[in-house]
């Protein structure tokens, strides 16, 4: 079955897939989504440049990926990530 993604929550996945500190895993645990769900959701809702765009980037990203980010790499977020 499906899930029903709100348009919020797509805005949110799309802004935590772009970020290169965020890894996959936390969008696994904040919407469920594994990494290839990601890639599938990028795919539909992204123009198609954009979409290359993003998988060049996140390809050669380790910090998307917590079992290869670097110890050093820690918490950060942009002061946009949590709006109110």
């Amino acid at each position: 079955m499906k899930q029903k993604i709100s348009i919020s929550d797509l805005s949110r996945i799309i802004e935590m897939a772009w970020e290169d500190r965020t890894p996959f895993e936390a969008i696994k645990v904040n919407y469920g989504l594994n990494e290839s769900s990601v890639i599938k959701l990028m795919r539909r809702n992204l123009k198609q440049n954009s979409f290359r765009l993003w998988r060049k980037r996140v390809t050669s990203r380790k910090t998307k990926h917590l079992k290869i980010r670097p110890m050093k790499v820690g918490r950060a977020y942009c002061p946009t990530q949590y709006k109110r």
